[in-house]
């Protein structure tokens, strides 16, 4: 067995290589930029704050990435250099795109809060952790302080988080699914890990390749700035050490799936079912409210499995009776139920082409165990945020193919039943059984998208070097 990718932790910003567990609180600042001289340098300030993935800071973190408008603004032109993915450089809202991911109707674009066509623009975010509340405003403040106050960036918008906790808003656990990650993790070994080159720019991949990534040429960086890519003559690697950051603001009718739950339970006679309302709920999520996979617990909760995530679909599965077919998160990772060969190796290994990191954080009133955040707008949802290597093989698939896709799995008229967008009034969750199926017809959207955008996390060579590179000579 080939030993493990060496990752460059101290060059790696920190929210690739964790996901700040211990610091519950959070806010996300989405920054334009005004003025691209005095933003670089507020931004090198900021640089010198940035959180690395060495080790889990005990007080608060920083990471800083930037859309593709935003390295233009800043002297770096994505469209002309190449090795940037062309998702990244085109943006989310582009027109083919918005149609792909489901974009369209009430999701449009033309309706989101922030990185639509109608909003400021979004050229920077800054990713902000901490343990508490009260290290959370000092970091803001500290932040306000070194890049707002002097002008170069403004605040477009803030977005603020729930304190963290295991419920995502409809009351499930989450966070349990996560890859194993060659090199970060120890317990990452053999058929199990995903290399770290899916998720991090300059490391092999799931297919023994180096994803493409932006190289500048040698005379672009005289003073050094960058490392040297040794499969690119020379060239000064604003890739290494860095990775895609997906960000859509997804809020969720909480009130409006416990109603749908509560109506298409009802017995004959209108009484309520509480015990049917909870296991359809687990149906349509694949998992109980602790985390217990239906896989291994298809009849009721067990809360001592709710960290259980040692199982297929193929053997365990196959017709869905367990846990239903269309299931979210069956869905999300089909785990060893892909062609061409489903319950093999090379099933799993296809799957490992398609993992994303998820590094989301619950927002609103209330987050499943009603605890708030004292925003006080009345929403609820999650700040989706994920990280990888590739936005179309892993994200946007995902997305398209898994989620909004009716047929995935066989089916015909199945969207994803949880967060799917809703393109027609034809939306069916089918729960296999025998001898009969039971089919729940015309489900409402629960989800839908507030704002998203296309990000890139530098490594910090690479991020010192947009804030520098101009006055050593740099690429602009």
């Amino acid at each position: 067995m080939a030993a493990a990718a060496r990752l460059e932790l101290d060059d790696i910003q920190g929210l690739v290589a964790r996901g700040y567990s211990a610091l519950r609180s959070a806010c996300f600042l989405l920054l334009t930029v005004d003025d691209p001289v005095a933003a670089r340098s507020a931004l090198g300030r900021l640089a010198l704050m940035a959180t690395n993935g060495s080790a889990e800071p005990p007080e608060s973190a920083l990471n800083l990435a930037f859309t593709s408008d935003g390295l233009r603004r800043l002297g770096l032109d994505t469209r002309e250099l190449e090795g940037f993915s062309h998702e990244f450089v085109s943006g989310m809202t582009d027109p083919n795109r918005s149609r792909l991911l489901g974009d369209v109707g009430e999701n449009a674009p033309s309706r989101w809060r922030w990185g639509g066509p109608g909003s400021p623009p979004v050229d920077v975010i800054a990713l902000l952790y901490a343990r508490d509340a009260g290290s959370l405003g000092r970091l803001e403040s500290h932040v306000s302080q070194d890049a707002l106050a002097g002008g170069g960036l403004a605040e477009a918008v803030r977005l603020g988080t729930s304190r963290l906790t295991d419920r995502e808003p409809f009351g499930f656990r989450d966070g349990i699914s996560q890859p194993l990650v060659e090199g970060l993790s120890k317990a990452a070994a053999g058929d199990d890990a995903v290399k770290a080159g899916e998720f991090v720019l300059g490391y092999a991949n799931e297919y023994g390749l180096l994803t493409d990534r932006p190289l500048l040429p040698a005379a672009c960086d005289p003073f050094g700035l960058l490392p040297r890519a040794p499969d690119g003559g020379g060239a000064a690697d604003f890739g290494r050490n860095g990775s895609y950051l997906v960000f859509r603001q997804l809020r969720q009718d909480v009130a409006g799936f416990h109603r749908y739950l509560e109506e298409a339970t009802r017995h004959p006679d209108g009484a309520a079912d509480p015990e049917a309302r909870e296991a359809l709920a687990a149906r349509m999520m694949g998992r109980w409210p602790s985390g217990a996979p239906l896989v291994h617990a298809p009849l009721r909760d067990d809360p001592s499995l709710g960290s259980d995530n040692d199982f297929g679909y193929f053997a365990a599965d196959p017709d869905g009776l367990s846990c239903p077919l269309g299931a979210h998160v069956r869905r999300a990772n089909p785990r060893d139920s892909l062609d061409p060969q489903p319950g093999s190796a090379r099933s799993v290994a296809i799957g490992r082409r398609h993992r994303i990191l998820r590094r989301g954080r619950a927002y609103g009133d209330g987050d499943g165990n009603g605890n708030g955040d004292g925003n006080g707008d009345g929403d609820r949802g999650l700040h989706f945020l994920c990280l990888g290597a590739n936005i179309s093989r892993q994200f946007e698939f995902i997305q398209h193919t898994w989620l909004n896709n009716a047929h995935f799995n066989g089916l015909y008229d199945g969207p994803d039943p949880v967060v799917a967008a809703r393109q027609n009034h034809d939306a069916t969750f089918t729960v296999q059984a025998r001898p009969v199926r039971t089919r729940y017809r015309d489900l409402p959207q629960f989800v839908s998208v507030q704002g998203g955008a296309y990000f890139f996390l530098p490594g910090l060579q690479a991020l010192r070097y947009l804030c520098e590179g101009t006055r050593s000579g740099g690429h602009r």
